[in-house]
């Protein structure tokens, strides 16, 4: 096994129960009987509600690379970061960067519709670069609670110091295993998405931004394709 892929799975072997729930029920947080698409339906909508919170969390990619997420609310803002590039999302525009030049470049199109959130498509780079974000794990694991075939296995762990809720999905559609924290940030993930593999864990979380999260790479050329406001 690769070393880099050895580290992510270190990070998530604190396992303090696990379950296979196929056919049967687990029990959540609150001690509530739950079923198989219960639990996966309730880590998507932790993932869900985490778009309303305000935090940066750091992860490790393999080769020993890093990517990071930063959200904000009043107004609502998010930033993703990768090896080579950086994604905002703001009230003024969605900023995609290129950053492996000597120069970053910067293209702005407009911004999600008011009161939307951001299209899945819109992470299709991040992913493409190693980093999967709660939108596309939402997905995924909405996929998995309707597959009837889907074998389920729960369990709980500790990742940068937060309590998560772990699945692991074995199903047609692709394997994958996902962990999610108490809060709601994707603690680490481990698939392949869209045929490319992905493995990530979160090494770090805080409840705050830094104030320079959202802006552009300093010195970036920009490429404005927003519509003009009449």
């Amino acid at each position: 096994m690769p070393a880099a892929s050895t580290t992510l799975r270190l990070l998530a072997v604190s396992v303090i129960a696990s379950f296979t729930i196929t056919g049967c029920q687990t029990l959540d947080d609150a001690g509530r009987a739950i079923g198989r698409s219960d639990l996966v339906n309730d880590l998507a909508t932790r993932l869900d509600q985490s778009l309303t919170l305000t935090y940066s969390a750091e992860y490790q990619l393999p080769a020993g690379q890093t990517a990071t997420i930063a959200q904000a609310q009043d107004p609502a803002r998010s930033a993703y970061t990768w090896p080579g590039g950086k994604l905002t999302v703001t009230e003024e525009a969605t900023a995609r960067c290129e950053t492996t030049a000597a120069r970053a470049v910067c293209t702005l199109e407009a911004p999600p519709a008011a009161n939307t959130k951001p299209s899945v498509t819109l992470f299709t780079e991040a992913k493409e670069h190693g980093l999967v974000t709660p939108p596309v794990v939402m997905q995924l694991l909405t996929t998995a609670a309707l597959d009837p075939q889907a074998v389920i296995t729960q369990s709980d762990t500790t990742l940068a110091g937060r309590h998560a809720t772990c699945v692991d999905v074995q199903q047609s559609a692709g394997d994958f295993s996902a962990c999610v924290t108490t809060e709601g940030a994707l603690g680490s993930f481990t698939g392949d998405v869209d045929g490319e593999r992905v493995e990530l864990a979160m090494t770090d979380y805080r409840d705050a931004v830094d104030g320079d999260a959202f802006a552009l790479p300093p010195g970036a050329g920009v490429v404005d394709r927003r519509t003009a406001t009449p």
